[in-house]
């Protein structure tokens, strides 16, 4: 007789509905108006249309939060949500990146899926649609993840780098591998919040090598709480100080300073996504506060996140998307599924300015850094 355990008519049918009616079952909160890849694309690519590159993106991004998810409640292959995310756009999973602190999913490489667009008579892989995509989740407040992420969230705040971060070595290790199999433009890197600054950090390290990667960053982190601790008082910035001190930042040592030719930056444009509600990432377009703080922070070459003085004559080398919908509720502003809704209007901020001293290193990197332990 067989060991193995049968599950009542019943409860297979309460899976089944718990999948269909999931707040994050695709066909529940999904894009509505995203049309998965057909032939025609053959003809004129929808991957051409930044509105459609942004919508499928965010979707793969959704995706690595679900495997992550799909991971802690145990589902099945069958009743899995992630896969929801990406199949219709005719890509599969490659590979997963393991948190080896907590075992939790916080990346995940996604590939074109020949085979899947060839029985959908999709002879070749639409113009502009990356071969691969390594997306990068943000923080997941769940028990078995909340840890991990709060400590390179706490990374981040306190020293605007997460070059310490596993995280960081192992998502850059894969984005060289991709670009070294499949050629930089040919990859792409995207994040959500904590991940978009993983994705930001790592996409300006490959840059420094002239390896430009498309690089999408969803609510991309630009708070800098040390100096907004110091507008409060003297007490706050002790407070904040012993933080800071709780958190290592193991800051990795690069040879050989900045770019050679600053101006071979322009090759590589991040395309940021912000939404004007959300105090997370307002500061990229707060250019009165990217002043302020340019003005009084001095030293800080060894950030990662701050804008550059200068480069390219002044101009900053990314397009920056700002969301206006009025007061939001954070949750609402910062939340990832803004960026595929229906009803979305961007604004492209072409002045420079709107880009504050989140990019500042971009084009410079002291000779050496100091690991603090």
């Amino acid at each position: 007789m067989s060991n193995q355990k049968l599950v009542p008519k019943e409860a297979e049918s309460d899976d089944c509905n718990n999948q269909v009616h999931h707040p994050y079952a695709f066909h529940v909160s999904g894009p509505r108006k995203v049309s998965a890849p057909n032939w025609r694309d053959l003809i004129n690519s929808s991957w051409k249309d930044g509105n459609y590159k942004r919508t499928v993106i965010a979707c793969f991004i959704q995706a690595v939060y679900l495997l992550e998810l799909d991971r802690q409640e145990n589902r099945s292959p069958e009743t899995a949500l992630a896969p929801k995310w990406f199949i219709p756009f005719k890509y599969k999973l490659s590979k997963t990146l393991i948190d080896e602190r907590d075992g939790s999913i916080y990346g995940a490489i996604l590939e074109w899926d020949r085979s899947a667009a060839m029985s959908d008579f999709i002879l070749i892989r639409p113009s502009c649609a990356p071969r691969a995509v390594l997306a990068l989740r943000g923080t997941l407040l769940k028990g078995p993840t909340l840890r991990r992420d709060i400590e390179d969230d706490l990374r981040f705040l306190a020293w605007e780098s997460l070059k310490g971060s596993v995280r960081f070595n192992g998502a850059l290790k894969a984005l060289k591998s991709l670009s070294d199999a499949y050629g930089s433009n040919n990859v792409a890197v995207a994040g959500h919040s904590l991940g978009a600054g993983f994705a930001l950090q790592i996409g300006k390290a490959l840059a420094k090598q002239g390896l430009f990667v498309e690089t999408h960053l969803f609510n991309p982190p630009s708070v800098s709480l040390a100096m907004g601790l110091k507008s409060v008082g003297e007490k706050a910035v002790v407070a904040w100080q012993k933080v800071r001190s709780m958190v290592s930042s193991n800051a990795a040592v690069e040879s050989g300073g900045g770019c050679s030719n600053p101006i071979a930056f322009n090759k590589w444009v991040p395309h940021l996504y912000v939404n004007n509600s959300d105090y997370i990432c307002c500061y990229y377009t707060d250019q009165a506060a990217a002043t302020t703080t340019a003005t009084a922070t001095t030293g800080g070459g060894d950030k990662e996140n701050v804008r550059p003085r200068s480069a390219a004559n002044g101009n900053v080398a990314a397009k920056l998307f700002v969301l206006s919908k009025g007061k939001q509720k954070f949750l609402e502003a910062h939340g990832l599924e803004q960026w595929w809704s229906d009803d979305l209007e961007l604004e492209l901020a072409l002045e420079s300015s709107k880009l504050n001293k989140q990019l500042k290193s971009l084009y410079s990197l002291p000779s050496s850094t100091t690991n603090r332990q």
